[in-house]
């Protein structure tokens, strides 16, 4: 797989923020299927900074491996903020992370409803200090959908780490 340069950049900047505190992050991703932990494993010297992930399609894997709770799932849908957050809480906790992604999200090119159409994601951040959400809604072929929301959580964490570091 081809990794753009720019993305590529992206990933060298995380690394370097991350190794310059020792601090580390995790994965959980349901629509990037490991997406995420592909690319962020995909440089060298990327073991001292990446804990783990779980790739979690199923709602009992969300459930079981990553502790969000059925009521949420059964409330907002899988796709939703509320899942996105205590999946990013979920792995960072297992995982004993500084910090973890969580992507949750609709790549098509079914599944989409009216509230919730193709291209629908969450990205949860959690931190030491909170778990934030950002809602996406992205364009494009499942393929497209999949990578913009890898890229979006990798420069959501990147931005987090930046602001950090000020």
């Amino acid at each position: 797989m081809q990794i753009p340069e720019a993305v590529t950049e992206l990933l060298r900047q995380i690394q370097a923020k991350l190794q310059l505190k020792g601090e580390t992050v995790a994965t959980a991703e349901s629509c990037t299927g490991g997406l995420l932990a592909y690319l962020l494993t995909e440089l060298a010297g990327s073991s001292a900074i990446y804990q783990g992930g779980v790739s979690s399609y199923a709602n009992a894997v969300k459930v079981s491996l990553l502790g969000v709770a059925v009521d949420d799932i059964d409330r907002f849908g899988a796709v939703s903020a509320p899942v996105a957050r205590a999946m990013a809480d979920g792995v960072r906790q297992r995982t004993g992370s500084t910090y973890a992604l969580a992507l949750t999200g609709i790549a098509g090119p079914s599944g989409g409803t009216e509230a919730k159409p193709v291209g629908t994601v969450f990205c949860g951040l959690a931190t030491p200090a909170s778990t934030q959400v950002l809602p996406l809604l992205l364009q494009g072929d499942r393929q497209a959908i999949r990578w913009a929301a890898a890229v979006a959580a990798l420069s959501y964490l990147d931005q987090a780490l930046s602001s950090k570091m000020d």
